[in-house]
């Protein structure tokens, strides 16, 4: 039976605190952080425990992604984890697969909305290591209708509003990474599709208290998307609300912009503000999501005719 490849791609972590410099350098393109900005960075990250998780979560969701679709029986699958800004490097998972004798393979990133700055570097890395020798890739550009990963979404908005005293009047807020706002220029598919997803959710639901706003934006001088979750939690309570679920759903893993944007700093600000602030769960490798997951796969290996 001919194996076929899965190159999982994510964006990497530190692996300790030493890593932080020569992490957030590559992030940067080789320009090292300040003095004052790498210590505010190594704050952060032992404000959530010294190290984020991430890179354990992701191991583990591509190990149980592999399980799940060989489970199948019918196409034998093997998958590669590549990481953006740390090892093991994209590159190194595309020659890993040639190494092993994959001919073909679906690049996947384990985020689920396509924006060219985010998801379309990824590809851009894969289609680049893969240009002499292989293997073949068939790349997924999105996955954020993906049913199974919206049920997903759903019940974890509707498990976190059940924390809330008075649920039916909780402001639901669907957050996601911000991006440099010249994406809007580009006719960038980023805004509209992590609209998509919250509309469905918050349709799935009945929703009648929802937003959308933006998180972790960079420290440069341009302009990014917004408005901030800070921001939005500040409008929340002067309008008087008192409770509010952030759903963040353009992550699937606690990382540091969920363990400490949101669940220190936030949430700080929500207590400050008079709100109670409660954030949905992630999908790290919980079966629902790690199903959703492979279900994009195989659509994506029928897609490609394979």
């Amino acid at each position: 039976m001919t194996t076929l490849g899965v190159l999982m791609m994510a964006y990497g972590t530190p692996r300790s605190l030493d890593e932080v410099e020569a992490y957030y350098t590559d992030i940067r393109r080789g320009r090292k952080p300040s003095p004052a900005e790498l210590a505010d960075l190594v704050r952060r990250y032992e404000a959530i425990g010294g190290v984020s998780p991430l890179r354990e979560i992701t191991e583990r969701q591509a190990k149980a992604v592999e399980h799940v679709l060989n489970a199948q029986g019918e196409t034998a699958f093997r998958v590669y984890l590549g990481m953006k800004h740390t090892e093991p490097r994209i590159a190194d998972a595309v020659a890993d697969m040639r190494r092993d004798g994959i001919e073909r393979a679906i690049a996947l990133v384990l985020a689920p909305h396509y924006s060219a700055m985010s998801v379309g570097t990824y590809h851009e890395q894969a289609r680049e290591a893969a240009r002499d020798g292989g293997p073949k890739l068939y790349c997924v550009n999105q996955w954020h209708l993906e049913p199974r990963f919206l049920d997903a979404l759903a019940s974890r908005v509707e498990e976190a509003l059940r924390l809330c005293k008075s649920p039916e009047q909780a402001m639901v807020i669907f957050t996601a990474h911000s991006l440099p706002a010249r994406i809007l220029d580009m006719g960038d598919p980023y805004v509209d599709q992590l609209r998509e997803s919250g509309e469905a959710v918050a349709k799935r639901l009945g929703l009648a208290h929802y937003t959308f706003g933006w998180q972790s934006a960079g420290r440069t001088q341009e302009p990014w998307l917004g408005p901030d979750l800070l921001e939005i939690l500040e409008s929340l309570a002067k309008e008087g609300y008192r409770e509010v679920v952030v759903c963040s759903q353009g992550f699937v893993a606690d990382h540091l912009e969920v363990l400490y944007d949101i669940d220190i700093e936030a949430k700080q600000r929500a207590e400050e503000l008079g709100l109670k602030l409660v954030r949905t769960r992630q999908m790290n490798d919980d079966p629902d999501f790690v199903r959703a997951v492979a279900d994009v796969i195989e659509r994506a290996k029928r897609d490609a005719g394979w």
